[in-house]
């Protein structure tokens, strides 16, 4: 059973607010040089893609401090799903129950998302607590299905196991840590 956080990551919360200002900026700033070239919805399409690409850039290497793969950046757009799902139901709830303003209630929406938004980003880009596997104890980063990110693991030769750069110096001379289903 995992037990609930400790602390609410703020700076992390701030950096995502941030973010999130800058990702409606480039947003529109890309809107409305693609709209006098195409019709609306195509420049709204592609606006939202290429923010969609920079928000996800941002937040893998300012908000979480994290290093982007494949995988993270696949399962990005289901943060833009939960916004927008959060998004319209707080719009509705506060329209047609609390009789907001229409003009008002969007802007009060966004707010009331960015929690949930927060909550399944970071859960997308920042992996859950390290998992103890190792044969010798050390701790081993974990995604969320519980396996060791490749992005995370070192290989013998001291290379980072997805690209081949030089990784983490193992001072104390001991072998790398390896995922506990590979031999030691």
């Amino acid at each position: 059973m995992r037990g609930l956080p400790t602390a609410v990551p703020w700076g992390q919360v701030v950096r995502f607010t941030v973010v999130g200002g800058v990702n409606t900026v480039t947003f529109y700033g890309c809107y409305l040089p693609l709209h006098r070239l195409l019709p609306y919805f195509a420049a709204y399409t592609a606006a939202f893609v290429l923010s969609l690409v920079g928000s996800f850039f941002l937040n893998t290497y300012f908000t979480y401090r994290t290093r982007p793969t494949w995988k993270k950046f696949l399962l990005f757009p289901l943060t833009q799903v939960t916004n927008y799902a959060v998004q319209s139901a707080g719009l509705v709830a506060l329209v047609s129950w609390l009789g907001m303003s229409s003009t008002v209630a969007p802007l009060v929406a966004a707010l009331l998302a960015i929690p949930a938004t927060f909550v399944v980003s970071r859960r997308i880009l920042r992996p859950p607590a390290r998992r103890r596997g190792a044969a010798d104890g050390t701790a081993v980063p974990a995604d969320a299905a519980g396996q060791a990110d490749p992005m995370d693991r070192v290989d013998r030769a001291g290379q980072d196991g997805a690209s081949g750069r030089a990784g983490r110096a193992d001072q104390s001379g001991a072998t790398p840590p390896v995922r506990s289903s590979e031999p030691a």
